[in-house]
């Protein structure tokens, strides 16, 4: 069965919560009705007039970008400007659109950990740390025979990760009652009477963007028919979320060799680069989209290079100036890494829930720019 678009939405901030967005950013759903059924959606870094007759010819009933589709105040929308035509293109092709921006950037599996991981890094870490994740603690009841399914329902569904170690949590022993009363169903005990269960206290830990989904998948592995729970806020820090990576390269390479290197990871023809092509690369910083601002960050990290978009000149001299090699592999070419990331998460997500949701790349779309 198709889905409908909210429900795909949904599952983008899975990946890529809202709450990671910049203050300035505008993510989120941009044009057209939450409830309509998808069939087919259209990944694309822009919702563009080349992604908007993509979708048409894919017959997507949504496309969902990076870059979001309003993101200054219009003052008019004048269907003789392109603007505003493409505007009412989506419109007339009851065509949804959603943008996961700089939410997507600072998120774990995000823009810029695929970026990393296309370079082959290790050891990645933020480069500019925004945030940290909210962790709450999940605590509820179970009876003996139902522990360990319960446990895994929680593990599968995202909690009880603590760093490299999965499924982690603890558990007691004790006695729980309850009374069923009339019109109940109870999986143990009798209608009327006082009923006492050897029951384990199963605590966990989650992320507070997955909790939904958390108590949903303990709700469907618990035997009860009321399920007893409660969900802590903790002062725990969780990962940290922001812009940028920092990592090293498996082995070092000479910065001439290492700028083929990207070519070959990023699949470019061209790039633009600065420093000592003799230079020894180890640790490399990187940004996706436009990360001319993060160079300090590179810096203060101790990078050999820093790998973005958009670097601008006065930026470049301050980076050789610093002792910085730098390479700017363009918005596009450091951003488009996310879009497979994006489809096979998206895939894996609709195959579970039993969704019939064909997930296209956009091959209308390229980089602006032509290098001659």
């Amino acid at each position: 069965m198709p889905a409908k678009a909210k429900d795909l939405f949904f599952l983008v901030e899975e990946l890529a919560p809202l709450e990671l967005a910049e203050e300035w950013d505008n993510p989120g759903l941009q044009l057209g009705d939450p409830e309509r059924e998808v069939a087919r959606v259209l990944l694309a870094l822009d919702a563009d007039e080349e992604a908007c007759r993509e979708a048409m010819e894919k017959d997507a009933q949504a496309v969902i970008c990076h870059h979001p589709l309003f993101f200054r105040p219009f003052q008019n929308l004048r269907l003789d400007q392109p603007r505003g035509a493409l505007v009412a293109a989506f419109i007339r092709a009851g065509t949804v659109v959603y943008a996961a921006h700089t939410n997507l950037d600072s998120a774990g599996r995000g823009v810029n950990d695929a970026l990393a991981k296309r370079l082959g890094l290790t050891e990645v870490g933020v480069l500019r740390t925004t945030r940290r994740q909210k962790l709450l603690k999940l605590v509820t009841f179970v009876p003996l025979s139902h522990v360990d399914e319960v446990r895994s329902a929680l593990g599968r569904a995202g909690a009880g990760w603590i760093g490299n170690y999965s499924e982690c949590a603890f558990q007691v022993q004790g006695e729980g009652t309850f009374r069923p009363l009339e019109g109940a169903n109870p999986f143990i005990g009798k209608l009327g009477e006082l009923e006492y269960v050897d029951e384990v206290r199963l605590e966990t830990i989650l992320p507070a963007e997955l909790a939904e989904r958390v108590v949903k998948a303990m709700l469907a592995a618990h035997p009860y028919e009321e399920v007893a729970y409660d969900l802590y806020p903790l002062a725990n820090e969780g990962v940290a979320r922001g812009m940028g990576r920092i990592g090293e390269l498996a082995r070092p390479m000479a910065f001439g060799e290492f700028i083929d290197y990207v070519k070959e990871a990023l699949e470019l023809k061209n790039l633009r680069y600065g420093g000592s092509l003799a230079r020894e690369i180890r640790r490399v910083a990187v940004c996706g989209g436009a990360g001319a601002e993060l160079w300090p960050d590179a810096l203060a990290a101790k990078a050999d290079v820093f790998v973005a978009g958009d670097l601008g000149y006065h930026a470049a001299r301050d980076m050789l100036s610093a002792g910085m090699n730098f390479v700017d592999a363009g918005h596009y070419g450091t951003e488009r890494v996310i879009l497979p990331v994006l489809r096979d998460f998206l895939g894996e997500r609709c195959r579970q829930k039993g969704w019939d949701v064909e997930i296209f790349l956009a091959s209308s779309q390229a980089d602006p720019f032509i290098f001659g």
